[in-house]
């Protein structure tokens, strides 16, 4: 995929939409686009990240141990946890319908953030709206 188609798909993804021109296009500079069949793993519980996902086209989900824990579409993102502390992935993602994902290598995913604070606050904020979700409430 060309860099512009990268950009634009960047773009459509609501996680980046309003970010400026010149932000998406640094990003997009340093992603690859990646297809995965129906029931393809794009990454397992307990091994070691190496990249970051956004979902470009397809469905998938996400399961820990056998149990399905949530439900990706386009625009979302996966990976970041095990990047962000360099443990093992926390889940599982399987492939529900054919796949496509533009990936970010660790790297380039640790210098993004270092380089784009608003776009590292919106990740911290979605991982803890996903925590919270997996959280049983301590009241009532």
């Amino acid at each position: 995929m060309v860099l512009a188609r990268r950009e634009e798909a960047l773009r459509r993804a609501p996680f980046f939409a309003d970010l400026p021109k010149r932000h998406l296009r640094s990003i997009a500079r340093f992603t690859t686009e990646t297809g995965y069949k129906e029931g393809a793993v794009v990454v397992k519980e307990g091994t070691i990240g190496s990249a970051f996902y956004v979902i470009l086209d397809g469905r998938a989900k996400v399961v820990r141990g056998t149990r399905t824990i949530a439900r990706l579409a386009p625009g979302d993102f996966f990976g970041e946890i095990s990047l962000l502390d360099g443990g093992p992935r926390v889940a599982t993602v399987v492939a529900e319908t054919p796949l496509l994902v533009l990936d970010l290598a660790g790297k380039d995913f640790r210098d993004l953030l270092a380089g784009e604070p608003i776009l590292a606050l919106r990740i911290l904020a979605v991982v803890a709206q996903r925590l919270r979700g997996r959280e049983r409430p301590l009241v009532g």
